[in-house]
């Protein structure tokens, strides 16, 4: 019963070996995609709540980009772009457009195994709240 037991814990060593690799690469690859999905529903945030700010009458496109990068900052997004179109926001803009991008080559957990070479973007067009002096 002894020399049993023993057999059998040295096929549970070989067995975790064999399954061990697979089983880390399955949980990092877990954590790896929710960074994913975190990233992208933050950049989509990000560039609809920077729009909202900057239609707003007195404000700027500065204000906007402070705006995207705040919301960026709360996941730690490095290494992000955030363009506001037009540049000058005056009394005449009709609409804003803000695009925001995230490399994921900088933003993996661990590396960039599964996203390596991808870029999270996300961009917002919203009309002006001005009224529209003649």
């Amino acid at each position: 019963m002894t020399r049993t037991r023993q057999i059998r814990q040295g096929a549970v060593v070989v067995e975790f070996a064999i399954i061990a690799p697979l089983f880390f690469l399955v949980v990092f690859a877990m954590f790896e995609f929710s960074r994913v999905n975190v990233i992208r529903h933050t950049v989509d945030s990000a560039a609809y709540e920077a729009a909202r700010i900057a239609i707003v009458p007195g404000a700027t496109a500065t204000e906007a980009a402070a705006e995207a990068n705040r919301i960026l900052d709360a996941v730690s997004a490095r290494g992000a772009s955030v363009t506001v179109t037009p540049p000058q926001i005056g009394r005449r803009t009709t609409q804003v457009t803000v695009d925001v991008s995230v490399p994921m080559d900088q933003n993996a957990i661990i590396i960039p195994r599964f996203t390596g070479g991808a870029t999270m973007q996300s961009s917002a067009t919203l009309r002006t709240e001005r009224v529209q002096t003649r």
